[in-house]
């Protein structure tokens, strides 16, 4: 069984068990979460999917951790006008593991 999720701008494909990395959610680490916006589910090859979402299905999780993601360069540049600009981005991010999901 497997479900796709959105979160944070981005879905992902899911099953019980997995790990995965999110845009940081509003709860400690340790603590369960339940994301309700379930955009399809798979139960042994029937499939079930949403309009935009599916009514009922929620996939339940647990926050592992809340770290930082790797550092993006972001540089910008004006040819012949001496214009440069260099800074650097790390996005917040949660790691949480699927517990369960329900259709």
């Amino acid at each position: 069984m497997y479900a796709v999720l959105e979160t944070g701008g981005k879905q992902y494909r899911v099953a019980a068990g997995d790990k995965l990395e999110v845009e940081k959610l509003p709860v400690e680490a340790g603590q369960s979460y339940s994301f309700d916006k379930i955009l399809m589910v798979s139960n042994d090859g029937e499939v079930t999917l949403g309009t935009p979402t599916v009514e009922g299905a929620s996939v339940e999780a647990s926050v592992v951790e809340h770290k930082r993601g790797k550092k993006l360069t972001v540089f910008k540049m004006r040819r012949r006008k001496g214009f440069r600009k260099k800074k650097g981005h790390r996005q917040d991010i949660s790691v949480v593991e699927i517990k369960d999901i329900k259709a």
